[in-house]
Formats: C-alpha cells, sequence, structure tokens
C-alpha cells in the first residue's frame, strides 16, 4: 500500500496523471472516499492526462461516460446509486475492460471484490490541514495486473508519499 499526501486539487490532479500515465487497455481503478472527498476531482486528472478533452462530471445518474481517446476509451463509472451486485453486473465493467477500455469505478470499493484485478484508490480529506483541498490518499494493488507495475506507480508517485514507505496491495 502507498500511502500519499496531496495538499491541493493540483496535487491530486497530478497524482491522477501519475497513475494515467502507467494506465493501459484492460485496466480498471477503483475510487473510493466519502461524498466530497475528491473521487471525481481524480477522475478530472486522469482523463485529462489520457488526453480527455471534454469536462469530466460524475456519473451519478448516468452510470457511466466515456471518452473515446485514440485506441482507447475511458470509462467513467459511477455506482453510488446501485443496490445490487446484479446492478453492477448490468454495467458489464468486463466488458468495457476488454473493448480496449480503462474503467474508472467512483464508489467501487463497496464491490471491488468481485471486480477482479484493480488499482484502489481511497481518497480522503485531511482535517489537520490549512487548504480543505488536502487529501490523503492511498494506493493499493489488487491482483498481478498492478502489482507488476507497482515499483513504476511508487516511483511515479514518490514525491507525493506520506511516510515514505510502500508495499503492494
Amino acid at each position: 500500500m502507498l500511502q500519499l499526501r496531496s495538499t491541493s486539487v493540483a496535487d491530486t490532479h497530478a497524482v491522477a496523471a501519475a497513475l494515467a500515465g502507467l494506465a493501459r487497455a484492460g485496466d480498471l481503478i477503483v475510487l473510493a472516499g466519502e461524498m466530497g472527498s475528491g473521487k471525481t476531482a481524480f477522475a478530472q486528472g486522469f482523463a485529462a492526462a489520457l488526453g480527455v478533452t471534454e469536462p469530466i462530471t460524475s456519473p451519478t445518474y448516468t452510470l457511466v461516460h466515456s471518452y473515446p481517446i485514440g485506441r482507447v476509451t475511458l470509462h467513467h463509472a459511477d455506482i453510488y446509486r446501485l443496490t445490487t451486485l446484479h446492478e453492477v453486473a448490468d454495467l458489464a465493467l468486463n466488458e468495457l475492460l476488454e473493448a480496449d477500455g480503462i474503467v474508472l469505478v467512483e464508489w467501487g470499493d463497496v464491490v471491488a471484490g468481485s471486480l477482479g484485478d484493480h488499482l484502489l484508490v481511497r481518497l480522503a480529506p485531511v482535517d489537520d490541514a490549512d487548504d480543505e483541498s488536502a487529501r490523503e490518499i492511498t494506493v493499493a494493488a489488487s491482483g498481478s495486473a498492478w502489482a507488476t507495475r507497482w515499483a513504476r506507480i511508487t516511483d511515479a508517485l514518490a514525491g507525493y508519499a506520506a511516510d515514505g514507505r510502500s508495499a503492494p496491495g
């Protein structure tokens, strides 16, 4: 697990951009955190780094927004309003991954165990920070797809490490 500290929305965007630089078709990134913790801000930084020029908003009511970018498509899903695993399965996230997609799933931590290999990014406000946009960001790899890139993830995010230590998953 990698513990990071973001002191601003720009830092959160930079962390997301660093991870986007390591992402490839077939990758699933699960975004976790309470309401207002920065999941959509993370998605905005991630998408911008991939070359998405459209505004990125949370797909709370539409469930999935898709952004074609060259040979890959970024799919941004929000499962906050879903109440059963069956509803999540109906989104066909695996099909989006198999079709040269990268999938970001907001609120996905509640079903992460059923999603297969993924990178979990948990965001939380920092209570004692001077800037209310400061966040603690925890990154953990689940499965071999991300574990094999763990050293690169750690290197890419070294400037934001909260404690100087990291371990996969």
